[in-house]
């Protein structure tokens, strides 16, 4: 019997030896004695000779022990980086929604330091943050309630957990919550750029206009005004402004809208260059408009496109067409482009103003970007150009004003939200010429002008009221009123215009009122012709009921150099067009004027019958008037009310409502006479 024994084939192949190789490609017979397991397997995996013997079977179930645990593993590795992904890319929806809205959003590309992530102070906060969002949690378990739908939705660091809190504080339906959610966010000096964008991305409007009347906000808290729409093809602002103007309804206006609508889309550049604008003066500075705009036709055009858009602008109709045809992005652009032009910047701002007076169009307003150059206007040196942007801003503050500033209306103080108790309104009319800041500054001298450069108030200021009174006395609204007045009828704004003493009486009466004036005590301080137009307001609140609180709450009254009984200035005038064309201001100022004279005695009756306290200034020096002629504009026999102490001052008409400086016996006597008039109300 023969006995054949099977050989393994892989040991066949091993046996066979060299002539395997000899059987190879050259190639595969190098490369074979580089890797001898390529020609045998068992060289590589000796297990696999061993397959059926008890050991190789538990190493084999070890070996896919150990697999089947790293397959598992992973998966749940990769499962939970997918759900931590998913939720980390859960946004809060109204946030999205919001940015819809927006043509941008701020990306935080300033790497924060690594080595104050490390500090003491940080890992604090961040163990507080940790802290506090556990105990909200669990009291929400305890409560049944659910927790914050924003961090419910949203993906947090633990140290963004006080943002996000602030934010939905300041949501909340309590107004004392909001306030203190303002007060919060301007206490956080620890943040970072990315948390302030967060805030200004994500806050509501009543949040936004707080921070900006803050007077601690940060910049950082407003997003940047979006990005203007193109001009169309071939289009200048000139005509777009012009377009503006002729979409506003043209009928049923006042003659004066109608005349400076019709002049600013009438007159082309050409024009007005040779016109220069010489018979026009604007603000109630008395300037000639030619002296600012002579040199630039289309700066010219466009101011007076301006001034017909402020008129149009009090009509509440037509600011809803404004806003429709793009007018709060054209005038923001125009306002970028004159930065160096504040007559141009203060009107749009008044056009701003009178629109926020309409609560339905806050939201554009604030959308359009409005807010941020607000804000930043507000921190100007500038006293101006801050009142105009306070006026504005309290128009949008719902919140914490009740009051409608209209135009010509100004707060000087507290132009910011304060926790300081307002016991008593002051007032300050400017008189013939005048204006509701330049009235109001500070006597100018060579030594005082050169020490303008100097930012210390104390020692000058453009405005006195502002600075000095409300200093020493913190707790009274100061405003400041303005109205357009002229010398003669060549000067006017509108030669359409005839407004009297008693209908300029009327119309600040409805403006203060709208303010609130008549709420609190008050004081009222007026120079010259602002005088009578105090005693007429006063007269005709008398006779109506519904304005009885503003008697009740009159204090008393200072007049600086009022020509109760007439003035020379009637008599004279700059040069021969004056004199031919006075303006209707100078003539109810003559002394055989029957207006004035019926006013005086009424007044002075009124005035001794309610016991109001008065006190009289008067000049002494004459004012020049032009090159050539010297005039005592008010004599002391004129300023004489009849009642109260009248006290003459070494000044000139002009200077008399002046001091030359804080501890000037002209600013300390009339500090003095508010202090004891208003002593019960502050007291209390």
């Amino acid at each position: 019997m023969v006995t054949r024994r099977l050989l393994n084939p892989w040991t066949s192949r091993r046996q066979k030896g060299r002539s395997h190789l000899l059987r190879l490609s050259p190639v595969k017979a190098a490369v074979a004695q580089v890797f001898p397991w390529t020609r045998s397997p068992s060289l590589a995996f000796p297990w696999m000779m061993q397959w059926g013997t008890p050991d190789s079977r538990h190493r084999t179930g070890n070996i896919i022990k150990l697999t089947g645990s790293l397959i598992l593993g992973g998966s749940l590795f990769l499962t939970y980086e997918a759900l931590a992904l998913k939720k980390s890319l859960t946004l809060d929806t109204q946030v999205v929604e919001r940015e819809k809205m927006k043509s941008y959003i701020y990306v935080n590309t300033v790497p924060i330091d690594k080595r104050e992530n490390h500090g003491i102070l940080y890992q604090a906060r961040k163990e507080l943050h940790k802290a506090v969002r556990k105990v909200l949690a669990t009291s929400a378990k305890i409560l049944q309630g659910p927790f914050a739908d924003t961090f419910s939705t949203v993906d947090l660091e633990d140290h963004e957990c006080a943002v996000w809190l602030l934010l939905q504080k300041s949501r909340s339906d309590d107004r004392a919550a909001r306030m203190q959610a303002v007060q919060e966010m301007l206490a956080a000096r620890h943040w970072h750029d990315y948390q302030y964008r967060m805030i200004a991305q994500a806050c509501d409007l009543r949040t936004l206009i707080g921070l900006a009347r803050s007077k601690e906000s940060d910049l950082r808290f407003f997003l940047r005004p979006p990005r203007l729409p193109s001009l169309k093809e071939d289009s200048t602002i000139e005509e777009e402004l012009r377009h503006l103007l002729a979409s506003l309804p043209q009928t049923e206006l006042d003659e004066c809208i109608q005349y400076f609508t019709s002049l600013a889309l009438s007159e082309s550049s050409q024009s007005l260059a040779a016109q220069k604008g010489g018979l026009w003066c604007f603000g109630g500075n008395g300037l000639p408009y030619a002296e600012s705009f002579g040199e630039v036709p289309s700066a010219a055009v466009e101011m007076f496109c301006l001034d017909a858009l402020v008129k149009h602008s009090e009509i509440s109709t037509h600011c809803d067409k404004i806003e429709a045809n793009g007018g709060l992005q054209l005038l923001q652009r125009l306002y970028q482009l004159h930065k160096d032009c504040p007559k141009v910047q203060r009107n749009i701002m008044r056009i701003i103003g009178n629109m926020a007076l309409n609560e339905h169009l806050h939201s554009p307003i604030v959308q359009s970007g409005w807010v941020s150059i607000l804000a930043e206007a507000m921190k100007s040196q500038d006293i101006m150009e801050a009142s105009h942007a306070a006026r504005t801003l309290a128009n949008l503050d719902r919140e914490t004003v009740q009051e409608k500033y209209q135009d010509g209306v100004y707060v000087l103080h507290p132009q910011y939200r304060t926790s300081q108790p307002i016991k008593a309104d002051v007032l300050f009319v400017h008189g013939l010429m005048g204006a509701a800041f330049k009235t109001w500054r500070q006597q100018d001298n060579d030594q005082v002008l050169n020490e303008k450069v100097s930012e210390d108030e104390t020692r000058y200021t453009t405005c006195w009221p502002k600075t000095w009174l409300a200093r020493d006395c913190p707790s009274l609204r100061i405003i400041s009123v303005e109205y357009d007045t002229s010398l003669s009828d060549w000067r006017a704004r509108c030669p359409m215009e005839r407004k009297s003493i008693a209908f300029r009486s009327n119309e600040l009466l409805r403006k203060l009122r709208a303010a609130g004036v008549g709420d609190r005590p008050v004081i009222w301080v007026s120079h010259s012709m602002g005088g009578l137009l105090v005693k007429k307001m006063l007269l005709e609140a008398s006779r109506k009921p519904e304005l009885s609180t503003v008697i009740n709450n009159t204090r008393g009254m200072i007049f600086y150099s009022v020509p109760h009984h007439g003035s020379h200035l009637a008599e004279y005038s700059v040069n021969v067009r004056y004199l031919l064309f006075p303006s209707l201001e100078v003539k109810e100022l003559s002394k055989d004027s029957p207006a004035l004279k019926t006013l005086q005695d009424d007044f002075l009756e009124f005035a001794k019958d309610k016991n109001f306290q008065v006190l009289n200034f008067v000049e002494t020096l004459p004012t020049s008037i032009g090159s050539m002629i010297k005039l005592h504009v008010v004599p002391v026999e004129s300023a004489d009310l009849g009642i109260g102490d009248l006290i003459p001052v070494d000044v000139n008409h002009l200077n008399i409502c002046k001091p030359e400086k804080k501890d000037a016996f002209l600013y300390q006597r009339t500090l003095r006479f508010i202090r004891e008039t208003l002593a019960k109300d502050l007291e209390n």
